[in-house]
């Protein structure tokens, strides 16, 4: 193609006018911040979501142990873990993820709960130690019910990042703090 003979002026005016594919750039300026945000957005909505669930489950199998009924069925903890999973079924891997914690205490001034998340000294980063403890108590007992789950994230890499354990996962927490009926 034989060179432009019009002006310097002329082309560099022509080329500021023409706003063919000026969509698409600004669509790559502003596409990847959009999306990062509204995965981000979905991922929040997930873990507020799943955190819901498992406050509701750990509510309503609490009120196993608060009226009695697991300790005159004398559940173990694999029993009451059997129970809390029949309600989880949907999103989480209850069997190989879910923790639980049963204390039982004398009075509420002895309720003593530890804070399961602990940091290695080596590298800083967060681990969770399960605490293993079903102790659901008798009537009139101070009872804690605690559920643990490490949930995994997926939009940490995008500089949003919610998790509190190593490996990009975040720890759940449902509990329930209650005293026993006065079952027989």
């Amino acid at each position: 193609m034989p060179p432009s003979t019009a002006p310097k002026t002329n082309i560099l005016r022509r080329f500021r006018r023409n706003r063919r594919g000026s969509a698409a750039v600004e669509f790559a300026l502003v596409g990847p911040m959009f999306f990062a945000v509204l995965f981000a957005i979905i991922e929040l909505a997930l873990v507020f979501f799943s955190t819901q669930i498992l406050e509701t489950v750990t509510q309503d199998t609490a009120r196993l142990i608060m009226t009695g009924q697991a300790q005159n069925a004398e559940y173990s903890q694999a029993t009451f873990k059997e129970k809390v999973c029949e309600k989880l079924k949907l999103m989480f891997d209850c069997e190989n993820g879910v923790s639980i914690d049963v204390q039982s205490y004398k009075e509420f001034s002895a309720v003593d709960v530890k804070d399961p998340i602990v940091s290695d000294p080596k590298d800083g980063k967060n681990d969770f130690v399960p605490p293993n403890n079903y102790l659901p108590g008798g009537p009139g007992d101070i009872v804690v019910v605690r559920l643990f789950y490490k949930w995994p994230l997926f939009v940490t890499g995008l500089g949003f990042n919610v998790s509190n354990l190593r490996d990009n996962k975040r720890l759940l927490t449902a509990t329930a703090a209650f005293q026993n009926e006065p079952y027989k």
